[in-house]
């Protein structure tokens, strides 16, 4: 179809952006590359300004090609989310952008991929593994899934579970430094940290009693931290749920197990307004399940 209108236009912009290519858009819209091509043209024509550049090799985005994008993707899914109302409340259709935090993300991979995909074939779902806090609108993404108190009030947030925190640390590190008896002694003993945004978390007791001890080892990353434990490098605060073959397995050893430590709540935040699309709710309640399935 050469001749597209405005609306399709848009659509075939947004779809070339996340694409990476006119061809790969088309065959997506079941269009051909030289009609998508076209529709962007007029676009450009439309507004007076190039949208992308365009070589032999590479298509890029131009400045105002990713600011238009940036205003216009959010547009395009809530129409397309809109359409989702005449669906089956039990299917799950179109993208899901998600991001989550490695150790939970790596954990609910297992049952979102054996069961929750094989349930919706529709569905499409993109997940990216990171613990940094992504801007959902600015960069694109559906749901955030984060651990800890959810502080971006203008987005919509479901808490899905409240997990334990532990102390563990190595065998082979207690028999060189010997066992922390008491909160006290925590501070006399090497740490690795966990780092988000530049801060390392102290350790903080139900009583009230924080440990803020110097780290030997500090990350971003709830996996590196698991390492630096098994490594011997020292005491790490982490989720039971990411250490607990470890603890079975005796590779890594629960410290001050009366001293109880607060639970971390877990949520998903989106920005669909009061009323998410089909495939973000039956999302959410697989989460919320599975979550605690597996805590």
């Amino acid at each position: 179809m050469d001749v597209l209108p405005h609306a399709s236009a848009l659509i075939a912009f947004a779809t070339t952006v996340e694409a990476g290519s006119f061809s790969a858009a088309g065959r997506i819209l079941g269009s051909s590359p030289s009609a998508v091509s076209k529709a962007i043209a007029r676009l450009e024509q439309r507004f007076g300004i190039r949208l992308f550049q365009r070589s032999t090799r590479v298509l890029s985005l131009t400045r105002e090609g990713a600011a238009y994008y940036e205003r216009i993707a959010p547009l395009l899914r809530a129409l397309g989310d809109a359409s989702e109302v005449m669906q089956p409340e039990a299917t799950a259709k179109g993208r899901l952008r998600i991001t989550a935090p490695g150790d939970l993300g790596r954990l609910l991979m297992e049952p979102i991929v054996s069961r929750f995909m094989p349930a919706h074939p529709e569905l499409k779902l993109e997940m990216s593994l990171a613990d940094r806090h992504v801007d959902l609108i600015r960069e694109g993404f559906d749901l955030a899934i984060r651990a800890g108190r959810a502080a971006d009030s203008e987005l919509n947030v479901r808490q899905l579970v409240q997990l334990p925190l532990v102390l563990v640390a190595s065998p082979a590190y207690l028999e060189r430094h010997g066992m922390p008896r008491s909160i006290e002694d925590l501070s006399r003993h090497a740490h690795a940290r966990y780092m988000l945004a530049g801060r390392a978390f102290p350790i903080t007791f139900a009583s009230g009693q924080i440990v803020e001890p110097a780290g030997v080892f500090d990350t971003d990353d709830g996996s590196a931290l698991r390492t630096a434990a098994l490594g011997g490098l020292g005491i790490i605060q982490i989720l039971r749920l990411a250490v607990r073959e470890d603890i079975a397995s005796g590779r890594l050893v629960v410290l001050l197990p009366d001293a109880e430590l607060p639970r971390v709540p877990v949520s998903v935040l989106h920005a669909f307004g009061r009323q998410a699309p089909v495939r973000a709710r039956l999302f959410i309640d697989f989460l919320a399940e599975a979550l605690k399935a597996l805590g």
